[in-house]
């Protein structure tokens, strides 16, 4: 007889493997779903596949995205000086 675990409880802080949906990713870094999938192929952010094949994001790389410090501005991204004729 196979034994299926029917808890509803949320996933532990601790648990190594523990994972979020991409909706749920963008929300705690409060960034939008292509920077999500973005940062995934740059491998900043980890995820798995389901059975299903859906893929989450590991809250142990989420942790680790917000405890780096943000990256300085690159060069030319802001307007300086003024406009003259």
């Amino acid at each position: 007889m196979e034994h299926r675990c029917t808890s509803r409880l949320p996933l532990t802080v601790a648990d190594p493997g523990a994972s979020v949906l991409i909706d749920q990713a963008m929300q705690m870094l409060r960034v939008s779903r292509r920077t999500v999938y973005y940062w995934i192929r740059q491998g900043r952010l980890r995820t798995v596949r389901t059975r299903l094949g859906s893929q989450r994001v590991l809250l142990d790389s989420i942790r680790e995205m917000e405890l780096m410090p943000a990256a300085p501005p690159s060069e030319g991204a802001g307007v300086t000086g003024s406009l003259s004729s």
